[in-house]
């Protein structure tokens, strides 16, 4: 059994960078739109997937052009919602709630913002079972991770995952394990 892949490639670099970008629908540079179309060129995919924000969205669709593919949309794939944090620099955020917020995501969410363990349950219930190319956000990216290979919540943010970054996967169906089987960034 060869299994499927599962390509999830990080959105190009946003035109603000360094802000928490969950929700807040801010598009990549012409550069890093360029990147990310360069890292689909050699992987193998039958399906084109995106976040609907426009840094994955627009990412996707010069892709699925270049592949004669649709792209499919999916809100699922977005970035964790980041709430009242949403678009505002860490350095402008309480440290002390920052700090409680990334040791324990789940317990400690931003205000108004989703917990880890939601932003989990909805990568998990996108995944799809054909060979696929996701353009996404790194909190989705290791949510996959956390899912598909049960890494904890901390193991997940060990992998650097740049704007760019391919990261590529083998699931086998009906089997909550995978194989990584490549990181490019």
């Amino acid at each position: 059994m060869t299994g499927v892949a599962l390509h999830l490639l990080r959105h190009g670099a946003p035109e603000r960078p360094g802000l928490l970008l969950g929700r807040t629908d801010d598009a990549s540079t012409a550069e890093g739109l360029t990147v990310c179309a360069e890292r689909a060129a050699g992987l193998s995919f039958d399906r084109v997937i995106a976040s609907d924000l426009q840094r994955c969205r627009l990412a996707g669709e010069r892709i699925g052009a270049a592949r004669d593919l649709p792209l499919t949309i999916d809100a699922r794939w977005r970035e964790l919602d980041f709430g009242a944090w949403d678009g505002k620099a860490p350095g402008v955020i309480d440290p002390h709630a920052l700090g409680r917020f990334r040791a324990d995501p789940d317990a400690c969410p931003p205000p108004d913002g989703e917990r880890w363990s939601a932003l989990v349950a909805r990568v998990a219930d996108a995944l799809a079972p054909v060979p696929t190319l996701v353009v996404t956000h790194g909190g989705a990216m290791r949510a996959a991770l956390h899912h598909l290979c049960d890494f904890d919540q901390r193991a997940v943010w060990a992998f650097d995952l740049p704007y760019g970054a391919v990261l590529s996967l083998r699931l086998w169906r009906g089997e909550r394990t995978a194989q990584i089987t490549g990181l490019r960034a």
